[in-house]
């Protein structure tokens, strides 16, 4: 047995009864500071996993979690991580749903409100610790998937829809619009029936700066009207 920087190497010629206490040693740095257990405790899921691409055992996808999360600026659900984390075929929602409840048990997640989760301080340094572990073509994928996700999750703190029934029978559709400092514009418009309702909260949502925009370019481009 000799070294090669941090690991053992073992001589093929060494007898296969002294393989099995190699085997079980926790050799991997992220063993010892409880991102994953020893080896052997995930067993039946490394041969569920395809040894292509990035991700090849539990290990890679807790690194990957700890990376996505640590970028993160608002509280994640399960479904919004495994599609940030998604960056080759490897990755199956099953593998997420698996990591994350242990993640929690270790300390390196916190579960909040409305069964999402937020990355801890313990979370922080040890995914500091293992982040150069990612390729450089994972790490700039994951990167663009968790900056997609923070500016969606920020515009949509700023739009918001609201459907009231009224007694008449049909309805009003309250859209606001915010920035950073206050209220932007609250637009209230009735519609017919509960199927219009929503599509016109639903296009609202998705073009609400284009509908301020055009608002306050019709109306101050008819200034010189206020003379006649």
């Amino acid at each position: 047995m000799y070294m090669v920087g941090p690991f053992m190497v073992v001589p093929p010629s060494l007898p296969q009864n002294m393989l099995e206490p190699f085997d079980r040693c926790g050799l991997d740095f992220s063993v010892r500071i409880g991102i994953i257990g020893r080896k052997g405790d995930h067993a039946r899921e490394e041969t569920k996993m395809q040894r292509l691409g990035f991700i090849h055992d539990m290990l890679d996808v807790k690194v990957l979690i700890l990376f996505v999360t640590a970028r993160a600026n608002y509280p994640m659900s399960l479904q919004e991580i495994y599609e940030t984390c998604y960056v080759d075929d490897c990755l199956s929602y099953f593998d997420v749903c698996t990591a994350i409840p242990e993640m929690v048990t270790t300390g390196h997640l916190k579960e909040v409100e409305d069964q999402k989760f937020v990355i801890t301080d313990k979370g922080r340094e040890d995914g500091g610790l293992t982040a150069d572990s990612i390729a450089f073509t994972v790490r700039q994928k994951a990167e663009n998937l968790i900056n997609r996700f923070n500016r969606q999750l920020k515009r949509s703190s700023f739009v918001k829809t609201q459907i009231i029934p009224r007694e008449s029978g049909d309805f009003s559709v309250i859209m606001t619009l915010d920035d950073e400092l206050s209220n932007l514009m609250t637009l209230e418009l009735v519609a017919p029936d509960q199927r219009q309702a929503v599509r016109l909260s639903k296009l609202f949502e998705k073009k609400a700066e284009k509908v301020y925009n055009l608002t306050m370019n019709e109306l101050l481009s008819a200034e010189g009207e206020l003379e006649d």
